[in-house]
């Protein structure tokens, strides 16, 4: 029965590649140089010794039974080995057959157990090969990163990116406009298996026409070329099945690869486009019919795109979401279906509803957070802090803190109802029971979740500003003109606003506080730096939340 389950699951998995036709006529392929980047100097041993020692040692092994632990203890002994093979591999394109196997787990992903289609395929894959992987992928970003090769709209899987600067960016946009007194349409575009359906020989032509080096696009070539894989459920295995199109989810490379591939789906698109991996969202202010027929004009652009690529839409679960009071609420058609209006979306694990509200967010957060704290609660006989701190730490506060720089709650309920989890963990830790809040906040070393929320605006404020985000920073902030002697160099504009739900973007948030920083603290070198001297500000001011009269009066 188990085995019929993998077989099951592997024939499903089979079914939903895309075949090609046996040419690409139609699209243009640029043959790269075969000497942009030089192999023997960006792949040294050193550099494959240093990747052995940091492999992650609790990973299971692939199809080839190599476990990581045994690279990582005999780092010193098979860097050279391996450094000759990489070498080699790299300069030949050639690609070993182990490297090219897959055990593939069925990770459950939500609905009825019993649909194969409810159910994601992770690849393992030779340790070895990822080593490798991992050294192609970070020059290739290298690459592309001199050569702004991938667009700014696209935030997976890329450094200094993430769902937050995804969701504050483009929602930032809608805000303003609504704010505005304008009305908006969000199209919210979902591919079917994406990563599962990208098709190799277009995949490449893309690769080509950027540039990449020619030994590295032959490697990939030979990467994706003949690769199988078989299912494993409960230690039982499917025959081996041929991998037709894809990129291994699982593996290194996968997801620039796939990065690579759709980096041109905004091409030609006049409305604003918004990535974050396969996840798309489409935006237009919507004023006339006209508007609206523009911004179905741009849909068509998508759908002819997904056509030509080899991609498809699941037009089921594709979306639209009608914002403000006088939106005319104009029906959109992708392959030829009309496109079901929405009130709320979960975009990318956050709630969104067609007001901004962030309530719904909050509830749900809080929501499971209380339930893995009962769990603590009912699995761990112990109270003691040095068990129940770190459990709560890595397991409750990250689901009341993913992204909350764009949904912090504004509404004194939803404050109250995230810090209610913290209260309660509080009291989980023997001693503690009796205390008031505050003591045992103290006493435990950490910060109420409101503080924690501004103490995260104003870090995340100064990567926009100082860090590593200054490329999208530019676009959210504006800073002042004046020429005034007292403060910081870097102040912000303060942008006035007429709906309470701009009011509480963090765009809107965090601009007073970050204005009244002193200077020693802004012009702080690093983040860390940055740090400790926004702490000792904050003690310094007594400021434990935006409501704090010393800063808001």
């Amino acid at each position: 029965m188990r085995t019929g389950k993998a077989e099951i699951l592997n024939s499903y998995f089979s079914s939903v590649y895309t075949s090609e036709e046996p040419d690409n006529e139609g699209f243009r392929c640029n043959m790269p140089s075969s000497s942009n980047l030089a192999t023997d100097a960006w792949i040294t041993r050193e550099e494959i010794q240093k990747r052995l020692e940091h492999v992650k040692v609790n990973k299971g092994p692939g199809p080839d039974g190599i476990h990581p632990r045994v690279l990582n203890e005999l780092s010193a002994v098979i860097a050279k080995p391996l450094h000759l093979i990489f070498q080699d591999s790299l300069r030949s394109g050639m690609v070993p057959r182990d490297w090219r196997i897959a055990n593939v787990v069925p990770l459950f992903k939500k609905g009825s157990r019993s649909q194969p289609e409810n159910y994601r395929p992770v690849s393992l894959t030779s340790v070895v090969g990822k080593l490798l992987e991992g050294v192609i992928r970070d020059r290739v970003l290298e690459y592309i990163a001199v050569h702004n090769t991938i667009s700014l709209c696209q935030h997976g899987f890329m450094r200094n990116r993430s769902c937050q600067t995804n969701l504050v960016a483009f929602y930032e946009e809608v805000s303003r406009n609504l704010d505005a007194g304008m009305a908006v349409d969000v199209i919210y575009l979902d591919f079917a298996k994406a990563f599962d359906t990208v098709p190799h020989r277009r995949l490449m032509i893309k690769l080509r026409n950027i540039g990449l080096e020619h030994n590295i696009c032959n490697w990939i070539e030979n990467w994706l070329k003949d690769r199988v894989q078989r299912v494993v459920v409960n230690g039982t295995f499917s025959n081996w099945t041929s991998v037709v199109s894809g990129v291994p989810q699982g593996s290194v490379l996968g997801p620039l690869l796939f990065n690579l591939f759709i980096n041109d789906l905004e091409v030609g698109i006049d409305s604003t486009v918004s990535i974050f991996a396969d996840d798309t969202k489409l935006c237009k202010t919507i004023s006339s019919m006209q508007d609206a027929a523009a911004l179905q004009s741009d849909l068509t652009k998508l759908e002819n795109w997904a056509a030509n690529w080899k991609m498809r839409f699941n037009v089921d679960k594709c979306k639209v979401m009608h914002f403000g009071r006088n939106n005319i609420n104009a029906n959109y058609l992708l392959n030829g279906s009309v496109l079901g209006v929405s009130l709320m979306e979960k975009d990318l694990g956050v709630f969104v509803d067609n007001k901004l509200s962030n309530s719904r967010q909050c509830h749900s957060v809080a929501t499971k957070a209380n339930k893995v704290l009962s769990c603590i609660k009912k699995g761990i006989d112990s109270r003691d802090e040095n068990i129940v701190l770190p459990l709560y730490m890595s397991l409750v506060r990250p689901h009341l803190e993913y992204a909350v720089q764009f949904w912090a709650p504004v509404l004194k309920r939803d404050i109250n109802e995230l810090e209610k989890v913290q209260r309660r963990a509080t009291k989980l830790v023997k001693g503690m029971e009796d205390l008031n809040y505050e003591v045992r906040l103290s006493r435990l070393r950490l910060f109420s979740l409101e503080k924690r929320r501004l103490r995260g605006d104003m870090i995340t404020l100064y990567k926009y500003i100082r860090g590593d985000y200054r490329q999208l920073g530019d676009v959210l902030f504006s800073h002042k003109n004046n020429q005034r002697t007292r403060g910081h160099p870097f102040r912000l504009e303060e942008r006035s606003f007429h709906l309470k739900q701009r009011r509480g973007f963090f765009t809107v948030r965090a601009v007073r506080l970050w204005n009244a920083l002193p200077s020693d603290v802004v012009m702080a070198d690093s983040v860390n730096a940055f740090k400790r001297g926004l702490d000792e500000f904050l003690i310094n001011q007594n400021i434990q939340g935006y409501c704090d009269t010393n800063i808001y009066s």
